[in-house]
């Protein structure tokens, strides 16, 4: 079998994106059974609960979910386990130093495979008041409507 080139996206955690303000992004490998990977390329897995907690200078990922595999039979893992993840002493040290500061936590982002290997995108977060999440809405809805506009312009143009 050849090897994969390429990032294949398998799971997104959309609901960061809009309950925290993202300060900084990590690409951190993870420590997996092979259960946990052939359930993974089968593109099952949700990020929505989960978390990066350091102990001591590891990093861990919690609440993620990965179904059990279908075709497992008694080795299969557990769909809630924490996992490992792998990344370098400076980029664990950084991170410790920052997510002491109130209101910042580390939640990840994407789950994907590149070139072959499981990585998920973590990020260095703090968390929106409720008025900033009405903002970003409020945003989003702007560049939407003044997107919509600009099409139908241009198709008045045309015809």
């Amino acid at each position: 079998m050849a090897k994969e080139k390429g990032r294949k996206l398998i799971a997104q955690n959309k609901k960061a994106r809009h309950d925290y303000h993202i300060l900084d992004t990590y690409e951190a490998g993870l420590v997996l059974t092979g259960t946990e990977v052939k359930s993974l390329r089968q593109g099952r897995a949700s990020l929505v609960d989960g978390f990066v907690q350091l102990d001591g200078h590891e990093a861990w990922l919690h609440n993620v979910h990965v179904p059990e595999y279908s075709q497992g039979t008694w080795t299969n893992h557990s769909a809630r386990r924490k996992r490992k993840l792998l990344l370098h002493r400076v980029e664990i040290d950084k991170l410790e130093s920052k997510s002491q500061e109130t209101g910042h936590t580390i939640v990840p982002l994407s789950l994907y495979f590149k070139d072959g290997r499981a990585k998920i995108e973590i990020a260095l977060a703090k968390g929106k008041k409720e008025y900033d999440k009405r903002q970003t809405l409020r945003e989003k809805q702007d560049r939407r409507e003044a997107a919509r506009a600009v099409a139908a312009a241009r198709r008045r143009q045309r015809a």
